[in-house]
């Protein structure tokens, strides 16, 4: 099981770490759930830009590069939304109000373990 910790604040973001890195499990992502349980966070990769068409649920997003550093982040992104990182590598997709609860900033050096 992999998980992402946040090395700059010392906190664990997600606990159960899924991956899409290929091109059916990327197209797919979330789609089709009803939702996330806490903890639990979808990685796509190579991503800089998602789509919520068709989703039921609200996520939380991080967006990071070859290094994993924070670009940017989203709390709560709604359905039938886009959001774009040109510069970004890799999305991580969360349960909405993660970020709320585990602070996460532009800058912020995370790592996959």
């Amino acid at each position: 099981m992999k998980k992402v910790v946040n090395k700059t604040r010392g906190a664990t973001l997600v606990e159960n770490l899924e991956i899409a890195d290929n091109p059916l499990s990327r197209a797919k992502g979330l789609l089709g759930r009803s939702g996330l349980p806490d903890g639990a966070g979808l990685l796509i990769i190579p991503c800089n830009n998602i789509h919520m068409f068709f989703m039921r649920f609200a996520i939380d997003v991080v967006w990071v590069d070859r290094q994993n550093v924070v670009l940017g982040t989203i709390n709560e992104l709604k359905k039938w939304r886009v959001a774009f990182c040109f510069p970004a590598r890799a999305v991580i997709e969360l349960p909405p109000g993660r970020l709320r609860r585990i602070e996460v900033r532009k800058g912020d050096q995370l790592e996959i373990v």
